[in-house]
């Protein structure tokens, strides 16, 4: 992956409607989205220049953005056609796409009802989002401290920006000590996810992941329990206590980034990929590739 910063980079980004010089999309320092997070924003990728189901990113951005009481000036259509210009405009055929909307600077404050809402798009290239080594002998986790908040005290079905904050001080805390990410628990200390992507467990062939009404339903982890079910697998979403980590024997994450991860260790706990995390692997590999499913 380059390691020139992302402020000085070529190319261009669609910015409020119109593809701008990459160095031009810039924001003032009081925009709203900076200072109080009213800010949603997407993540998501494409293979072989195709986005994995680009249409329900698109649709999630626009909900993310009206929990938090805005509505993004451009529909799921015009996001579409914006993504798939994008995309043409970047050259790449497998690339990260990320879609972003805040509120702007009018105001600056709590309030902040007549601020307009900006919308900007940019693609990269972003490799696996874990070295393949490394993803082959399953990724270490540590245990977060901070815990996902109860969704009475914040939008938690949104993908915005402030809900993050935790998580990059997780992932930092986790790097810190040599582990690759960290696990989160919800606020009454059961299982939730990782910093940026959904956690499954197996046990006896049956797959257990914690129930998405306490964090982010992620559109990778709705495809992996459907590639699951497609393949006979039972798949049970429920509540899962920290405890119970000792009696499974794999484990993996979802999401567009990580894709589908094994995992070897969480704290204290060990665990070893198989057969159905890797059959899970690869099952996703031919579901985002075209030229695999046309195969």
């Amino acid at each position: 992956m380059s390691v020139i910063p992302f402020d000085q980079r070529d190319g261009h980004i669609w910015f409020d409607g119109r593809m701008v010089p990459w160095a031009d999309a810039k924001i003032h320092v009081l925009s709203h989205g900076l200072h109080y997070g009213s800010c949603v924003f997407e993540g998501e990728r494409a293979y072989g220049g195709a986005l994995f189901k680009s249409r329900e990113h698109s649709e999630r951005l626009r909900r993310s953005a009206e929990l938090l009481d805005f509505e993004i000036p451009y529909s799921v259509d015009e996001i579409e056609a914006a993504k798939a210009l994008v995309l043409k405009e970047s050259g790449l055929s497998d690339a990260y796409l990320r879609p972003v909307a805040w509120r702007g600077s009018e105001m600056m404050g709590v309030s902040a009802q007549a601020n307009t809402i900006h919308l900007a798009i940019a693609a990269w290239e972003w490799p696996s989002y874990f070295d393949p080594a490394t993803k082959m002998k399953g990724i270490r986790l540590d245990l977060a401290e901070y815990r996902r908040p109860d969704p009475r005290t914040a939008p938690s079905a949104s993908k915005a920006a402030g809900l993050y904050m935790i998580c990059t001080i997780s992932k930092h805390r986790a790097e810190n000590k040599g582990y690759a990410d960290a696990l989160m628990l919800d606020w009454e200390d059961y299982v939730a996810e990782c910093t940026g992507a959904n956690v499954f467990f197996i046990k006896d062939g049956v797959i257990h992941t914690p129930a998405a009404d306490r964090f982010l339903n992620g559109i990778t982890r709705q495809t992996v329990i459907d590639l699951a079910r497609r393949r006979g697998y039972e798949v049970v979403e429920r509540r899962i206590r920290p405890e119970e980590l000792e009696g499974f024997s794999e484990c993996f994450i979802t999401g567009s980034a990580a894709e589908v991860t094994p995992v070897s260790e969480i704290a204290q706990y060990r665990f070893q990929p198989g057969a159905m995390t890797k059959t899970l692997m690869d099952d996703y590999t031919a579901e985002v590739q075209p030229r695999a499913k046309a195969a």
